[in-house]
Parts: C-alpha cells; structure tokens; sequence
C-alpha cells in the first residue's frame, strides 16, 4: 500500500498494487490497466478501420500477433539495455512477474508483428500505420497508470506544482513523469483523431505525426527519469538515455519523412491520397 499525494494539487491517495486475489495469486492493478489499455485502443482501432478502407477480422488477426510481439518487444529491449542483470542466471530473463518491460521494445515489437500479417493479408500498411497512431497514443496514455499505481516511472526531485510524494519515492517529491506522458498522450490522441477527420491529405500522415508528438514528449521526459535504460558504452564520457536518443530520432525521422512525403504528393498528387477521407463512417 502506498499513501500518495500531490501536495501542489492538494490531492491524497491510498494506493494498493494488488487488485485482489485469487488463491494465492496477486492479480495487480498494473495487468488490469494494461489489458484495459490494449481492448480500448483496439477498440478505437475497430472503429475507424473502415475509413481507413481495412476490414476488421484482417485487423484482429494483426491486433493479436501484435500483442503477442509487444510482449516479448517489451522484456526483450529491457533485457538488452539491462543485460547485467541477467547474463549471470538467463532464467531470470522468463520472469517477467518480477517487472522489466519497456514501453519501446512494446512498440517496436507490436509494429513488427502486427505489420507481417498486415503485409500478407495485402493490408494498406499506410493505412494501418494511421489506425496504430492514434490507437498507440490511447494505449499509451491509459497503460501509464499502471506506473502510478506500482509508484514507478517517477523523475528527479521538484518543487513544481505537480510533484508527488509517497513511500515509494522515498518520501520526496518527484516528477510524475508516468502523468506528463499520460497527458501528452492522451491529448495527443485527441488531436490525431480530429486532424484525421478533417486534414489528413494522405495514408500514412498520422503514423508520421505519431512519431514527432510522442517522440518530443518522450525526448523531454526520459530526461528527468530516475530508472532510464542506458547504452551500455558512453558517447564522450557520458551515460546516454537509449529511450531518449530513440526518441530525438524519432522526431527528426518524422520531419523528414513529412518533407519526403510534400515532395513526392508535389510531383504527383495522387500519391498515397486517401481517397475516403470524406466518408463519414468510423
């Protein structure tokens, strides 16, 4: 149990990470969340599949392999990046009960698995890549909550108006960097869905928007984590953030590819055109 404040928002919480149990089984909040998480982004998926010209028993094949794949996307990047931990007794690496995924091995591993059965169903994979943008974002934004409630993915020290105080920040007021990016993506979500609806120009422009948004986010924030992976060799004598540096290469990547994409649509028009940006059907 954790008793948790925002002292700034005058705000106090009794937290407890277990759900309930059955048996001798703890089943923790954090599991609910995230299944929670994946039903509502697929949700949202479902619903907008049809605008985007896919089918939803093609997307639900996707939906499963790419979960499967986040899975073992997420231990496996937390593994690499903290491979000291485990190169001693590679059994550990099967305990994923005691903790250890990374949101971007999640969705590095999720695109992976759910883009091979996109590509063999002859899927639009532009178009898939829009549906996953906002979906992402939904998950993304819903899942963080699973951090608050085991008291993780909290920053340094602060005085700021949001900070958050409680036994498993050791009785400092932190960053609530888990409610920053819950925020970003939530909000983030909100506006890819309305630009969908009413600018989108081409398939693929959400997934390319996707990337800068969470990828500035997540540029800013890992910076002020206390539990970053890190590149196991230092680049001029400094420890570098591996979610960091994959974020800022996220961000410039999208930039690019938002000019390469203005090129391409300016010597043809028609190319990758959404041609049912204007039906009303989600």
């Amino acid at each position: 149990m954790y008793n948790v404040s925002f002292p700034g928002l005058g705000l106090n919480f009794s937290v407890n990470p277990v759900a309930f149990t059955l048996g001798d089984i703890n089943i923790y909040w954090y599991g609910i969340i995230i299944a929670a998480a994946f039903i509502l982004s697929l949700g949202c998926a479902m619903l907008r599949c049809k605008r985007y010209g896919q089918s939803h028993d093609a997307l639900t094949n996707c939906a499963i392999i790419g979960l499967v794949c986040a899975i073992v996307g997420a231990r496996l990047y937390y593994v690499a990046f903290s491979w000291d931990s485990y190169k001693g007794d590679l059994i550990k690496i099967f305990d994923i009960h005691s903790g250890g995924l990374a949101i971007y091995g999640g969705l590095i591993g999720g695109l992976i698995g759910g883009l091979i059965p996109a590509k063999l169903q002859k899927m639009n994979l532009f178009a898939c890549l829009d549906l996953c943008a906002v979906s992402f974002l939904i998950g993304q934004g819903i899942g963080r909550w699973g951090n608050f409630t085991n008291q993780e993915a909290f920053g340094t020290p602060t005085n700021s108006l949001f900070r958050m105080v409680s036994e498993g920040t050791g009785g400092v007021a932190v960053h609530p960097c888990f409610l920053y990016e819950s925020v970003w993506c939530l909000l983030g979500a909100l506006l890819l869905y309305i630009f969908g609806r009413t600018k989108q120009k081409y398939y693929g422009q959400l997934g390319i928007l996707y990337l800068i948004w969470y990828g500035f986010e997540r540029t800013i924030v890992e910076g002020l984590r206390t539990d970053s992976l890190y590149l196991p060799f230092k680049v001029f004598s400094y420890d570098i953030r591996v979610s960091q540096v994959l974020s800022a290469v996220m961000v410039v990547a999208g930039i690019i590819l938002l000019i390469v994409f203005r090129n391409v649509r300016n010597y043809d028009p028609n190319a990758y055109k959404l041609d049912i940006i204007n039906n009303n059907q989600e």
